[in-house]
């Protein structure tokens, strides 16, 4: 995960892909599809369009950004292209506002038709690279549709191509898969196979109307309610913000953001610290527990409070599928009154055991059941630090040679936000935090003892196995 400063971007030709103009005219005359957005997807559209009245132009697409060597067949990559706009549903579904209403609307099939665009040679990487970054700024736009742009970048010895989508229609998951399935497609393509999307994929938007129509069954009196009322009164009222100072002006504008990101550590420090977490239920454990001793180490917080993402792909069928499947579980760790490093790590397997359930259903019906004003001013309605094992992705060995990299837009924002990926060279950290000297002092500092109780974690682990000593998760 990267920023698209950071992901190599090289001179070249540029080609751009977006929906053909007679695609978005017949769009606009699609009738109201009955499956009503999911609650994340509602909560991004009203946050994005509150803070844009607010005067503020936030861009939050996430993206995708890989390479396809030796030349390049623009046709077959083309061809690759509509088949995986096909292939995903909510690529071709969007939105309409009726009065204070979010009604849907998806695109047929077959008026799918990609307009190609040649941009020219851009011989400055900077220039091409802030040319790319303002493109999908316009186009990959919560507020408009469609909201995704497709690019390449084409020089003779291979071509870089660049994928960018509003939030709404995708995660981190999703991104990962883009690669290899547009490399399988690509290929079939050259072949001379006729693309049609490939086998069935699970389509989000049905998950969309699934999950609210679950959802929409919680009432003020379930338990679910009743613990996240619980959690935030806790937390003063609020989501929890990141527990570190970040020198911020609760009296200023929305500030600007800026980006970490670098290798944590290396494959065999990484691999030994999933051996000292895998007793307590593993690295997203160990992660958790980490964050909340460095947490206390560094701002004196006697109880970590957070909100744990959790996919909620809970059935095979959506594995597969392109869209936004997460969701959030609060969770309190009292990290001060944990002895060591095992009593911080019981505490957190304890607190997610516990709260996981809570993920599956939308943090947004159960902020409106509360009755709370949570008038979002931000694009993000609390901190996270995010976990996730990308190597049983396809493809994902092949990510260093083909430059492949998820990207996400640094815009402006007061919350803190650390994706830790874990690679088959090791663990990567990203993070988006309010760009102050403060929070910089800070986040450099908690990424670095972060590191070290990592480390530390791993040689425990090493020493552990050394001595043919068992260590016990008990307790």
């Amino acid at each position: 995960m990267t920023d698209i400063q950071r992901c190599e971007v090289r001179p070249g030709r540029l080609v751009e892909w977006t929906l053909h103009p007679a695609a978005v005219r017949a769009a606009a005359d699609m009738p109201e599809d009955s499956r009503p957005p999911a609650y994340v997807q509602e909560s991004h559209v009203r946050t994005a369009r509150s803070v844009r009245e607010d005067g503020l132009f936030v861009p939050t697409w996430l993206g995708a950004a890989f390479d396809i060597p030796g030349p390049v067949d623009l046709g077959a990559l083309q061809q690759a292209l509509r088949a995986w706009t096909l292939r995903h549903e909510t690529l071709r579904s969007g939105f309409r506002w009726i009065g204070d209403d979010m009604r849907r609307f998806t695109l047929d099939p077959e008026a799918v038709v990609l307009c190609r665009e040649d941009r020219g040679v851009f011989g400055d990487p900077a220039k091409l690279t802030r040319y790319l970054q303002d493109r999908f700024d316009t186009v990959a736009d919560a507020l408009s549709w469609p909201n995704f742009i497709f690019s390449a970048v084409v020089r003779d010895d291979g071509t870089s191509v660049y994928m960018a989508f509003d939030h709404s229609n995708v995660d981190a998951h999703s991104i990962y898969r883009i690669p290899a399935e547009i490399h399988e497609l690509y290929a079939s393509a050259l072949a001379g196979h006729r693309l049609d999307g490939g086998a069935p994929v699970a389509s989000y938007v049905d998950f969309c109307a699934l999950e609210r129509t679950e959802a929409d069954r919680l009432d003020g009196t379930d338990e679910i309610v009743a613990r996240w009322r619980e959690f935030i009164v806790q937390c003063d009222g609020k989501l929890p913000n990141f527990p570190v100072e970040l020198g911020l002006d609760p009296e200023g504008p929305l500030p600007a953001q800026n980006l970490m990101q670098e290798m944590l550590v290396g494959d065999a420090d990484a691999a030994a610290f999933e051996a000292y977490c895998r007793p307590y239920g593993g690295s997203l454990v160990g992660v958790l527990a980490a964050t909340a001793l460095v947490v206390r180490e560094i701002g004196g917080q006697e109880v970590y409070r957070t909100v744990v993402p959790f996919h909620t792909r809970v059935r095979s069928q959506w594995s597969d599928s392109v869209g936004w499947y997460v969701g959030g579980a609060p969770i309190e760790v009292p990290v001060a009154q944990a002895a060591d490093l095992d009593g911080a790590l019981r505490m957190v397997r304890t607190a997610l055991r516990e709260n996981r359930p809570l993920s599956r259903k939308p943090i947004a019906r159960v902020l409106k059941l509360l009755g709370a004003d949570f008038r979002p001013t931000s694009p993000d309605l609390y901190s996270i630090v995010s976990f996730v094992d990308a190597r049983a992705t396809t493809g994902s060995e092949r990510w260093q040679d083909l430059k492949a990299y998820g990207l996400i837009r640094v815009s402006y924002g007061d919350q803190v936000c650390v994706w830790l990926t874990r690679l088959h060279e090791g663990l990567q950290l990203a993070s988006r935090y309010p760009d102050t000297d403060v929070a910089q002092k800070n986040m450099r500092l908690f990424t670095e003892r972060l590191r070290e109780h990592i480390v530390a974690m791993g040689r425990q682990a090493l020493l552990a196995g050394r001595s043919g000593v068992r260590r016990a998760a008990h307790g």
